[in-house]
């Protein structure tokens, strides 16, 4: 793991307790009640919201997402910090 995803990687995610979600297609679309606002997930980001369920550390993710998914350590850790660092900043995931 690089240093900025080290550095990205403390604690655990999870989701936010708050939101509804349901599958639509190949898309998660998520509702905010608490911010009457809807988020739509697509490409890995509801098979990251189906692993963060329960706690996960980045790295467990990346690990995840590697085994998972045809990409490269170095891409997945980038995106992947993007990916919950966004999601961290709608509320919609937290860390624990």
């Amino acid at each position: 793991m690089n240093e900025s995803a080290t550095r990205h990687a403390s604690g655990s995610f999870r989701r936010n307790p708050d939101l509804i979600g349901a599958a639509v297609d190949d898309e998660l679309v998520m509702m905010s009640v608490e911010h009457g606002q809807y988020y739509g997930l697509g490409g890995v980001g509801p098979r990251v919201w189906e692993l963060i369920e329960e706690p996960r550390t980045f790295g467990e993710l990346v690990n995840q997402i590697l085994e998972e998914f045809e990409v490269k350590r170095e891409v997945c850790e980038k995106d992947m910090m993007e990916f919950l660092a966004q999601m961290e900043k709608l509320g919609l995931v937290e860390r624990v």
